[in-house]
C-alpha cells in the first residue's frame, strides 16, 4: 500500500479521537447564564413555561454483543464461593459467585475486541475498575467513546519444529500489542477501529507469515442501523473485520498465532434473545509485514449463518459457506497433488448442535464440500463428535471424548478431489497443540481432562492418536499446509500420538499467566518419512488486557 493509503488510515484513527474530544468539551460545558447581569433579579416579562427535559438515550443494550459460542471442547466454569483470581487470593477476597467480568479468566481470548461486553458499567453497583474510566465515555447525551487494548508475550521452545528432516529447534519470543477505540451515537451507528503490533525476536529458523505485522489495522469497520426487526436489531456493518463462528473449525480469528486472523467487506446480522442470522461477503486479508495489509484479490469469501438457541446453554448452528479462489496454482504443487489452494469454487453446508444437559456435555458437527477445483468435481466431508461428562466433586473434573475425521483423496489423477478443506479455523485449538496435524485427511481418537484445584487454576490434559483417513494423500498441518507424503501408501497410516499440557494461572481480572508441553510420539507414518523425529515444545505466556 502507498503513503497515501497510510496516511488514510492513520488519519481515520486520528479522526476519532479528534471526535470524542470535542463532544467531550460539548458535554462539558455549563450553561450560560440567563442574563449578563446576574445582579438584576427584576424581571417584568411572565415567565415562560418551562420545557420538558428530553428523555435520555439508555445505554444499557449498547453495544448489541455477540457472546463467544462455545467451542467444541468447552469446559464449564467454576461456581462459588471461592478465589476468583490469584489477587483475589493474596487480598483475602473471598467471593460467594464468580464476578461480572468482560474477559474470560484464560490466557486466550478469541473474542473480538468490539465484543467484549462492558454493559455492565452501565449498573451504579458493579464493581469498580482501574480501567473503567476509558470504558463507555459519555459524549454529550448521545455518543459514547470506549478504549481498550491487550499486550502479551510469549516464549517458544519447539525440538524438531516443523517436522524438518535436519531435526531443527526453534527458540524465540513473541510480542502482540493490541489498541483500540470504539465510537457509538446511541445504538444508530458505530465507527471500530484497533491498531496491532506483532513482533518475533530470536528465531532459529525464518519467521512464519503469522509471526510478525509491524503497527497494522486489525479491525476497522462502520457499523449502521437498518431497524428493528421482531425482538432484535438488523446491522450492517462495512470494512476490516474479525469473523468467529460456532465452533470456530470453519471460520476464526486465530487467536493462538502472533497476528491474528482478519477480513475485509461486508456483514449484515439480525440479534434475538433465542435466534441470530448473518450474512457476509468478505476477503481475507494477506500480512505484509513492512507496508500496511491489503485484501486477497484472488478469494472471495461468502456465507450465510445462523444459531438458534433454545435455552441456555444450547444451541444449533446451520451454515452455507462459499469460497470461490481464483489464485493462480504452482505447477509443482499440481503435479505432487496437493491442489488445495486455488482455481477452486468451493461450497460448505453443515450444521452443529452443543450443549449441556444433566451434567452431560455433548457436541455433534457435520460438514459437505463440494463444488470444482482445477477441473475436478469436490466431494469432502467432515465430522466432529465428543461426548463429556462435568463431576459433581471438587475441583470441577470434566472430561471429554471424541473423534474427528477429515476425508481424503486416494488418487489425484481420476477427476475427484476428495479432501476435505478446513478454510479458516481455529486449528491450533482442536488437533493438538503442536500444530503439527489439521483437518484434513485425519482420524483423530482424542480425550480431554479440565480440572481447577482452585478457581484461578486451570489444568487442561489432552491425548490424540491420529492417523491418515487415506495413505496416499498428505499429512496436512494446523495452517492446512501439505507436508508430508508417500505417494504409494506404504509408509502406513498411523502418524503419532500427542499428549498436551495446559496450566493457565488468572492473575487477577486483566492479568493471565499460560504455561504449555506438548509432545508427538512418531507413529509408522512419521518414523517412516522422518526418522529420528519426535517433535515436542514449551511454551510460556503473559497477557494483559485493559
Amino acid at each position: 500500500m502507498n503513503l497515501f493509503g497510510k496516511k488514510y488510515w492513520i488519519n481515520g484513527f486520528l479522526t476519532i479521537a479528534t471526535i470524542s474530544c470535542t463532544f467531550q468539551s460539548l458535554a462539558n460545558e455549563p450553561a450560560k447564564a440567563a442574563s449578563a447581569n446576574p445582579s438584576n433579579t427584576t424581571n417584568t416579562a411572565a415567565p415562560a413555561a418551562p420545557n420538558a427535559a428530553p428523555e435520555k438515550f439508555n445505554w444499557g443494550g449498547v453495544p448489541p454483543v455477540t457472546p463467544m459460542p462455545r467451542p467444541g471442547l468447552f469446559v464449564i466454569p467454576p461456581a462459588g464461593p471461592g478465589y476468583f483470581s490469584l489477587w483475589d487470593l493474596i487480598s483475602g477476597n473471598k467471593r460467594e459467585a464468580a464476578p461480572v467480568a468482560p474477559y474470560a479468566p484464560f490466557g486466550l481470548l478469541p473474542t473480538s475486541g468490539f465484543d467484549v461486553d462492558f454493559r455492565y458499567l452501565e449498573k451504579p453497583d458493579h464493581e469498580k475498575d482501574v480501567f473503567d474510566p476509558f470504558k463507555r465515555i459519555k459524549l454529550a447525551d448521545n455518543w459514547m467513546l470506549s478504549f481498550g487494548g491487550q499486550f502479551w508475550y510469549r516464549y517458544m521452545h519447539e525440538t524438531d519444529s516443523r517436522l524438518n528432516a535436519g531435526g531443527q529447534d526453534n527458540k524465540y519470543h513473541l510480542f502482540r500489542t493490541r489498541f483500540h477505540a470504539d465510537l457509538w451515537y446511541r445504538d444508530q451507528f458505530r465507527l471500530f477501529a484497533e491498531f496491532i503490533d506483532a513482533r518475533a525476536l530470536g528465531l532459529d529458523l525464518p519467521a512464519l507469515t503469522t509471526d510478525r505485522n509491524y503497527t497494522d489495522i486489525l479491525n476497522l469497520f462502520a457499523d449502521v442501523k437498518l431497524g428493528q426487526l421482531v425482538d432484535g436489531p438488523v446491522y450492517m456493518r462495512v470494512g476490516r473485520q474479525e469473523l468467529l463462528y460456532g465452533s470456530q473449525r470453519l471460520i476464526s480469528p486465530l487467536e493462538w498465532v502472533n497476528t491474528r486472523r482478519t477480513f475485509q467487506g461486508v456483514k449484515a446480522f439480525w440479534r434475538t434473545p433465542t435466534f441470530d442470522l448473518d450474512a457476509f461477503w468478505v476477503r481475507p486479508m494477506t500480512i505484509e509485514r513492512n507496508e500496511f495489509d491489503n485484501w486477497d484479490k484472488g478469494r472471495n469469501f461468502m456465507g450465510l449463518w445462523g444459531t438458534y438457541k433454545p435455552m441456555k446453554g444450547q444451541l444449533l448452528d446451520l451454515y452455507y459457506l462459499s469460497l470461490v479462489d481464483n489464485r493462480i496454482l504452482n505447477p509443482f504443487t499440481v503435479q505432487q497433488g496437493n491442489i488445495l489452494q486455488g482455481d477452486s469454487v468451493l461450497h460448505t453446508l453443515g450444521g452443529r448442535v452443543a450443549g449441556d444437559y444433566n451434567r452431560f456435555l455433548y457436541e455433534f458437527e457435520g460438514m459437505y464440500q463440494f463444488g470444482r477445483r482445477s477441473q475436478l468435481d469436490i466431494s469432502a466431508f467432515a465430522v466432529a463428535t465428543g461426548l463429556g461428562y462435568h463431576v459433581p466433586l471438587p475441583m470441577n473434573p470434566q472430561f471429554w471424548i471424541r473423534y474427528d475425521f477429515a476425508s481424503g483423496d486416494a488418487n489425484s489423477q481420476d477427476g475427484r478431489s476428495n479432501t476435505f478443506n478446513q478454510l479458516f479455523p481455529f486449528g491450533h485449538y482442536y488437533m493438538g497443540f503442536l500444530d503439527q496435524v489439521g483437518r484434513q485427511n485425519i482420524h483423530d481418537f482424542n480425550a480431554q481432562f479440565t480440572l481447577h484445584p482452585q478457581p484461578w487454576f486451570t489444568f487442561i490434559a489432552q491425548y490424540h492418536r491420529f492417523y491418515l483417513a487415506n495413505t496416499r494423500d498428505f499429512l496436512y498441518n494446523a495452517a492446512g499446509l501439505a507436508t508430508l507424503r508417500d505417494p504409494t501408501g506404504q509408509s502406513g497410516s498411523h502418524v503419532g500420538d500427542e499428549i498436551d499440557f495446559r496450566v493457565n494461572v488468572h492473575v487477577s481480572r486483566h492479568q493471565d499467566v499460560l504455561f504449555g508441553y506438548s509432545k508427538l510420539f512418531a507413529g509408522d507414518f512419521l518414523r517412516a518419512q522422518r526418522p529420528g523425529i519426535s517433535p515436542d515444545f514449551f511454551y510460556a505466556q503473559y497477557v494483559i488486557r485493559f
